[in-house]
């Protein structure tokens, strides 16, 4: 099961791009709200025991200054995927990305594209897809469709008016 955890449901539009590729790739999702600046008690909580709770892979947006997926990774022995959330008191989302992605040796937190919770989902499916032959076979045929669709798209191109070089 991956977690998928924010700081606040003005992140949910972003966030909500992890769980429907996870859930198009067939894997368990949770979503929920867990602020590391308005309820600390609960982010303990959670990245204490998500583990104790089969979950294998967190998935933790924040945006401004973004301090929910380290502090996840510090607490917890799961895997930490950030996603940079551009919020309306961020600046630009650069805040976010750089709090998140400049993460002291000893607590990593792989990071993201600002507001790229679909490549956070994809990421999460690929760890998980290391022992787990079934979806690995899945997120091959996901990456097929997006060959697929490139392909669709550059010979509707290329037979319009433009010329190949």
């Amino acid at each position: 099961m991956v977690s998928i955890i924010m700081g606040s449901d003005s992140d949910l539009p972003v966030m909500r791009q992890a769980a429907e590729i996870l859930q198009q790739l067939g894997v368990p999702v949770e979503v929920s709200i867990v602020s590391a600046h308005r309820t600390p008690e609960r982010m303990f909580d959670f990245a204490r025991h998500a583990h104790l709770r089969g979950v294998k892979v967190v998935i933790a947006g924040a945006g401004g200054a973004a301090h929910l997926p380290g502090m996840v990774a510090s607490l917890s022995p799961l895997p930490v995927i950030g996603v940079p959330v551009k919020s309306s008191n961020s600046l630009d989302g650069w805040d976010s990305l750089l709090s998140i992605v400049q993460m002291p040796n000893g607590v990593p937190v792989a990071t993201v594209a600002v507001n790229a919770a679909k490549n956070a989902g994809i990421l999460a499916a690929q760890i998980l897809a290391v022992a787990d032959p079934h979806l690995q076979q899945r997120l091959i045929a996901y990456k097929q469709s997006l060959e697929a669709e490139v392909m669709a798209k550059a010979e509707r191109l290329e037979s319009e008016t433009w010329q190949v070089l």
